[in-house]
């Protein structure tokens, strides 16, 4: 018997089914695949993967959560060609990012504070240098700093200073409060001689009260000031602020001036230790900006700026100013002074400033001032862009910060050394605070400190007020063009501004501490460049 075989009416229906069949199945992958995706990360191509830490760059932890956190949800569920078009943007934001961090090339620039070989020991002393120190911390630590080359210069034994405690602060704190007397003296053995205080029997003597000359030299300080010995043991100096020139002196001196600010003059161990606690809180939110935010009662009234503000506070202002004696200048012009540039940033302004240059809104901002005029009032606008805008007061504990809150030397201490150690400063005003920090930046390695040209910036400002500008790209790129210079590059020390005379000529000069170039600061292979260190 013969088998049958499929008849053409049977094989046509097998091969519709097979057909069929197949095309469900292939219907069903592709639905699984675009409406059911798997939640799966893929493993990302090296490409995708971070660089290496570059010099400058601490961690980039911080770096890394950020840029995830950008990045959109759905990057891992594309397909294979758009997944290639997101690397190339990934890639470029990475290296946006990395810009906003970077610090400036030290170009070659090293530390050179060490004396010449023929630098000798203090020699015989010829009496004592009492110091009556005045205004803010910084400027007591630069006026400090300053009297110690001074009693090189005449040959006199430091009494440990006096610090200022009738100044608008009120700080009742005595040296060894706020810095290390122990180490500032041993520091300093071999360049002068310093007592802590003034030996009993000369307490009664007549003392010569002098009053230096702002931004002397050394003649003044050779023949007037060291002929008082022949008439006097003691010399008490009034003031300590200014009165040492910033060029033109010996380069010893000047190096002497560095081994002082830098390194002898450090800040006392219970400050130290919570100010580092602090740079540790801020570092576990990742790359962070510390901003001097000088928009204090004081400093609005002495600069008399009073642009955002009400007229009972302007009004304020004016009065505090007028009943300040010490403050000698009493009739301002707000307007004028803003315009000038004179003025302190305004919250609002430091918050579209950050902003234009192209900080994320999730950037750890530290705030490093006292007490803000207008309070939260005026933080606003600054805390809707960015966020996490913290304090000592907010990242330190009431118990942690109660030995310091009466003392506003000491809580200033804390700003700085926040400040110094962040990865990006930024000053609203280019106070003796800013100026201290910069150069402390400078000299530890040319650390990235954004300078706000603020009469630039406010021309900006008001064009956006006034409608003729949008915050946008044109306007990014224009504060990113005026500040792509400002950033802490090794630069010379700025002389006078030409066409100034007398105390205006050296009050326009940039101030010694704001930058130590060249005279603690030279090129690796130069003369002068040593392997001397001094580290914070």
């Amino acid at each position: 018997m013969k088998r049958r075989g499929l008849t053409p009416s049977v094989l046509t229906v097998f091969r519709q089914w097979l057909t069929f069949a197949i095309a469900l199945i292939c219907l069903g992958s592709l639905f699984s695949v675009h409406v059911f995706p798997s939640s799966r990360v893929p493993v990302f191509p090296d490409a995708f993967k971070l660089l290496k830490p570059e010099n400058g760059f601490r961690s980039w932890k911080g770096e890394l959560r950020w840029v995830q956190e950008q990045s959109p949800p759905q990057l891992s569920k594309v397909p294979s060609s758009p997944m290639m078009i997101k690397k190339a943007d990934n890639l470029n934001e990475i290296s946006d990012f990395k810009q906003l961090w970077k610090a400036p090339s030290s170009r070659d620039f090293v530390q050179c504070v060490s004396p010449n070989p023929s630098y000798s020991s203090p020699g015989e002393s010829r009496g004592y240098l009492v110091v009556y120190t005045n205004g803010g911390l910084n400027q007591m630590r630069a006026g400090i700093c300053d009297m110690v080359a001074v009693a090189r210069i005449i040959n006199a034994t430091l009494v440990i200073p006096k610090l200022d405690k009738r100044s608008f602060w009120q700080d009742s704190s005595k040296f060894s409060d706020v810095f290390d007397e122990d180490h500032f003296i041993s520091a300093l053995a071999n360049d002068v001689r310093i007592v802590k205080k003034l030996p009993k029997q000369l307490k009664a003597e007549t003392k010569a009260l002098k009053h230096f000359i702002s931004w002397s030299g050394m003649d003044y300080y050779q023949d007037e000031i060291s002929h008082l010995w022949d008439d006097y043991k003691v010399i008490q100096a009034a003031k300590s602020d200014s009165r040492l020139a910033n060029n033109n002196l010996p380069l010893d001196i000047q190096r002497l001036r560095c081994r002082a600010f830098y390194g002898a003059l450090r800040f006392a161990p219970h400050i130290e230790s919570l100010g580092k606690l602090l740079v540790e809180r801020m570092r576990s939110h990742g790359l962070y900006i510390a901003l001097h935010l000088r928009y204090e009662k004081d400093m609005l009234a002495f600069t008399g700026c009073t642009y955002g503000l009400s007229t009972i506070e302007a009004n304020e202002l004016t009065s505090m100013r007028e009943n300040t004696s010490y403050w000698k200048v009493k009739d301002i012009d707000s307007k004028e002074q803003r315009n000038k540039g004179y003025c302190p940033l305004t919250p609002k302004e430091v918050g579209m400033f950050l902003s234009a240059l192209g900080y994320p809104s999730n950037t750890p901002i530290y705030i490093a001032s006292g007490e803000i005029y207008g309070g939260d009032s005026q933080m606003a606008e600054l805390k809707s862009r960015f966020p996490l805008l913290m304090s000592k007061e907010t990242i330190a504990s009431v118990s942690e910060l109660e030995p310091f809150v009466h003392h506003a030397s000491q809580m200033a201490a804390l700003d700085y050394i926040v400040s110094v150690e962040s990865d990006v400063f930024v000053p609203s005003y280019s106070g003796n605070m800013a100026r201290a920090v910069a150069g402390h930046r400078r000299f530890l390695g040319h650390r990235k400190t954004i300078s706000p040209d603020r009469k630039a910036l406010v021309q900006l400002f008001d064009e956006v007020k006034e409608g003729k500008l949008v915050e946008g790209k044109r306007f990014s790129d224009m504060v990113m063009e005026i500040h792509r210079r400002r950033q802490g590059s090794p630069r010379k020390r700025k002389g006078p501004i030409s066409g100034t005379k007398g105390k205006e000529r050296f009050r326009s000069e940039e101030a010694f501490y704001e930058n130590p170039i060249p005279d603690c600061l030279c090129r690796i292979g130069t003369l002068g460049a040593t392997n001397s260190v001094v580290t914070m």
